[in-house]
């Protein structure tokens, strides 16, 4: 079997491509799979740690302005559908996985005119341009929320398979939780709060938290904050004292700090969205406010009206209002107990099996080229 998927910029792309590839090569070890990606994301770091081969496109996303530099990424951009075409070709793939973004644009359209299967993932509440694009004309369009669905009703073969996530919901032991502590400079006394505003860190949520930790706000919990690799140096200078926080670049060992946590406090892509939901754990999300069609608030919307989130929105975010939403919760032990409860019936279990199942369907069906 041989594999093209299409994913690029963002872990919330690339993510959940490698968690498709690798449940394919779980069933199927000889598959061969090939991942088109730009030579600027993070697919290029991922992807090779993953141990896929990578093919890259000058594919750039066009933005609803007039200005010289959106002209040069359109044109490149166009060049990028005939080198889409000669990869494709050559790799003469039986199946093409897309997991949104701009990159699907080049790839879809020379499948789709190859008559080649194709399947498109969305992991987000709100179904981004390619996706609403391809939808009616691609096999099959595996969403990660029943939202999204409601949303592509126009297209019959929509089917709701989760998102792929490596994070599940562990039972720490004793030992376990004594040693993440002692690792995290916390105490067994003040609950826990876990924030983050993605892979690369999040300005505004950053600004706010500097705030809020010099002016000794958390005496009621404590933070694991993790700034951004890019912005750890700068935030470590303009805090004052470190009065109940914990502060890292980056969180390598997410499955085992989220089951650690009480809250949560980020910004409301899908993959983390599908992570707290899965951990159980109630959250406040703080969509980014330039999300593409606004979709990181629609995603919080999904656990915020099953009681299991509650939205600050970007714009009105300040020390006072975060510390206030966190006191709110975290003080509450039946409150933190159903709002967790509440996120994980909002999980969906063995999305890789689903997606696989769906994917053995597409390609079972005789061949149309």
């Amino acid at each position: 079997m041989k594999v093209v998927i299409a994913a690029a910029g963002t872990g919330g792309h690339i993510n959940p491509g490698i968690a498709i590839a690798n449940e394919i090569k779980k069933h199927n070890n000889n598959a061969e799979i090939t991942f088109i990606g730009t030579p600027r994301g993070l697919e290029n770091d991922l992807v090779p740690r993953a141990g896929y081969k990578l093919e890259t496109i000058n594919a750039y996303g066009i933005e609803r302005k007039i200005s010289i530099s959106n002209l040069k990424n359109a044109l490149k951009t166009l060049k990028s559908y005939g080198v889409a075409k000669k990869i494709i070709e050559r790799i003469k793939p039986d199946l093409i996985i897309g997991t949104g973004g701009y990159i699907c644009g080049p790839v879809f359209h020379t499948g789709i005119k190859m008559r080649i299967p194709t399947v498109l993932h969305e992991s987000n509440a709100f179904p981004g341009v390619a996706v609403k694009l391809f939808a009616k004309k691609v096999d099959a369009v595996l969403v990660g929320f029943e939202d999204t669905k409601k949303r592509l009703d126009n297209a019959s073969n929509v089917i709701v398979t989760g998102t792929p996530t490596k994070v599940e919901k562990i039972n720490l032991g004793q030992e376990q939780r004594i040693r993440l502590k002692q690792q995290l400079n916390l105490n067994d006394s003040l609950p826990m709060v876990i924030i983050f505003g993605g892979s690369q860190g999040a300005e505004s949520i950053n600004k706010c938290l500097i705030n809020l930790i010099n002016k000794n706000l958390n005496k009621k919990y404590q933070i694991v904050w993790a700034v951004g690799n890019k912005n750890y140096e700068q935030v470590v200078k303009n805090i004052k004292n470190q009065y109940n926080a914990t502060i890292v670049p980056y969180i390598y060992n997410m499955e085992e700090i989220l089951n650690l946590a009480d809250l949560v406090v980020a910004r409301s892509g899908a993959m983390t969205i599908t992570e707290v939901s899965k951990c159980g754990k109630p959250a406040i999300f703080i969509p980014f406010p330039y999300a593409t069609e606004n979709h990181q608030e629609y995603n919080a919307k999904v656990l915020a009206n099953a009681d299991a989130a509650k939205i600050i929105l970007d714009k009105e975010l300040n020390e006072q209002i975060l510390n206030k939403t966190i006191n709110e919760i975290i003080q509450d032990k039946e409150k933190i107990r159903k709002m967790g409860m509440n996120a994980e019936k909002m999980s969906i279990r063995n999305v890789e099996e689903n997606i696989y199942k769906e994917i053995e369907k597409i390609i079972s069906k005789p061949k149309r080229y």
